[in-house]
Parts: structure tokens; sequence; C-alpha cells
């Protein structure tokens, strides 16, 4: 009689299940920092259209009136995608909304982010009545975050 032992032994499967199981614990988080990381880009990327905006704005007003000033949304004449209107309506992952003096949008994770926005005259110099565009500043947590997690990203 042969013996037709075929397939790993019990050992052989634990020990596998275990070395994959240390490698998601470590992939896992790593690529959840580079997802916030990217996000981040992405917003920095749709601020900074939205500043080059205010700035058109603004020189468009100097040629007309003789002063710079900011549009009283930032959205005005911008092209952004996920864009939802006034107030602070974010349903969907993606959405940005302006209400209230400040810009916010919702990450994939479901956290919402708030930039602070002013159109009024923000500047001494003559002639020049733009605004300006303030911190990042997480506006809402999400299941799972940590209480030691800093409320704002550090960046624009």
């Amino acid at each position: 009689m042969r013996n037709n032992n075929k397939g790993f032994t019990l050992i052989e499967l634990i020990m596998v299940t275990i070395i994959l199981g240390i490698l998601a614990a470590v992939a896992v988080p790593r690529y959840m920092g580079t997802v916030n990381r990217a996000e981040r880009s992405a917003e920095n990327a749709v601020l900074d259209a939205l500043l080059a905006n205010a700035e058109a704005h603004a020189m468009e007003m100097f040629m007309d009136n003789g002063r710079k000033s900011y549009p009283s949304n930032p959205f005005d004449g911008a092209s952004v995608d996920g864009y939802v209107g006034d107030g602070n309506s974010l349903v969907n992952s993606g959405d940005w909304a302006f209400a209230g003096g400040n810009i916010y949008h919702k990450r994939n994770d479901n956290s919402e982010w708030r930039w602070s926005y002013s159109a009024s005259d923000e500047n001494s110099q003559q002639a020049d009545d733009r605004g300006t565009f303030g911190q990042r500043v997480r506006n809402s947590r999400v299941a799972g975050d940590g209480d030691a997690m800093d409320d704002q990203d550090g960046e624009n």
C-alpha cells in the first residue's frame, strides 16, 4: 500500500496565517497613511485653484475699479468637482461646500475638514482689499479616531 499524503499540515497552515496577520498589521496603517496624504494633496490642489481664482478675481476688480478684492464665495468662477453649493451639506465623500465664512470638505473616511475664508480686507496696503484663506482644521471625527490625534494637519 502506498502512502498518499498530499497537502499541508495543520502547523504549516497556522504559520502561514500568523505571517499573513503580521504583514496585514504592518501594511494597513501604512496604506491608510498613504491614502490620507493623497487626500491632503488633492485638497491642497483644490485650495490652490481657489486661491488662483480669488487672485484672478482680485486682479479683475483692480482693473475695473482700482481696488483688489476677493469674491464673497471662493467657488464663484472656479470649477471644482464635488462642489455642492452653499451650506454645510456634505453628504458624499469628496463633497465641497462653502458656508458661514468656511470652506468644507468631506474625505473618503467621512471625516470633515474646514478652512476659514474671508473676503473682507485683511491687508493694510493701499488699493488692496483682498481676504485670506485659513489653515486646515478637522471639523469632525470619524469612528475609530483616537483622542490623541491632532485636529490640525499642519498644512494649509
